[in-house]
């Protein structure tokens, strides 16, 4: 199924040494890895970085391959982008025919993007299979409280970002349930031009449309019967702790990073 294929935004309930970090640990380590990815320019960065990751994985006790699955969604786009750099990126030619040029610094460059938008996309992975959708709520509201004091609205937003993740494969299975509904009913997504193809997803878009602004409207009408009335006066049954640790792998995360960063890699 098309939603099972995507891993962010699920959440699976294991014992492990990475779900029980405080959720705040957890999602400062995926930002500055994620900052850290954009400014990385050796491969040998790129695998140190990745070996951690994976050591992350099997510490959270979570197969390999369910982790490569989050990066299904976006094969089209690495394609996508291994192509333009073979294609429009100038220097020493490896295949030359006509108006084509396949040049060496366009590989080494697409390979690259790809492999710093593979790493990211497991980094984010990895904080949603591992962080329940409360405590990454809580985690981003305790993250963005001090702007309260300017009246930026911390709760509402870390709820909105946290209902967006945790909707993304629920929206997914159900764009699946209605293709496959309308393929049964004869209808054809594979034929035709391109226009017509869009045209085509007429049927598939009205009714997953239709069947989001209803799972909101259910979803706000729960919240409402619950008296849910935003985070002003809200008390938590779980308050975030930060534990020794939470700390030590916080300040060894950030040990790797800079490393990572700041080491004389020789390639």
């Amino acid at each position: 199924m098309l939603g099972r294929s995507v891993v962010i935004g699920q959440y699976v309930p294991l014992d492990s040494p990475i779900h029980r970090l405080d959720p705040r640990v957890k999602i400062l380590f995926v930002g500055i890895t994620i900052v850290a990815l954009f400014f990385i320019e050796q491969w040998l960065a790129f695998l140190s970085l990745g070996l951690f990751l994976l050591f992350l994985t099997f510490q959270a006790h979570l197969p390999f391959g369910y982790v490569v699955r989050s990066l299904r969604p976006i094969l089209i786009l690495l394609l996508f982008t291994l192509v333009l750099h073979l294609f429009f990126t100038p220097g020493r030619y490896l295949l030359e025919y006509g108006p084509i040029h396949i040049s060496l610094e366009g590989l080494e460059r697409g390979l690259f993007i790809i492999v710093r938008l593979c790493l990211l996309i497991v980094a984010t992975a990895l904080l949603t299979l591992t962080t329940s959708p409360v405590e990454l709520t809580d985690g981003m509201e305790y993250l963005l409280s001090p702007l309260k004091r300017w009246g930026f609205p911390a709760h509402e937003l870390a709820m909105m970002m946290t209902i967006a993740i945790r909707f993304i494969p629920t929206l997914l299975e159900e764009a699946d349930r209605i293709l496959k509904a309308q393929k049964a009913r004869g209808m054809d997504f594979e034929t035709g031009g391109l226009i017509q193809r869009a045209k085509n997803l007429i049927p598939l878009l009205v009714p997953l449309f239709v069947n989001s602004f209803k799972r909101a409207e259910d979803l706000a009408i729960a919240m409402e019967s619950r008296c849910y009335r935003g985070g002003t006066g809200r008390t938590r049954l779980r308050v975030l702790t930060m534990r020794p640790k939470d700390y030590a792998f916080l300040s060894v995360s950030l040990a790797i990073v800079v490393l990572v960063k700041f080491l004389p890699f020789p390639w």
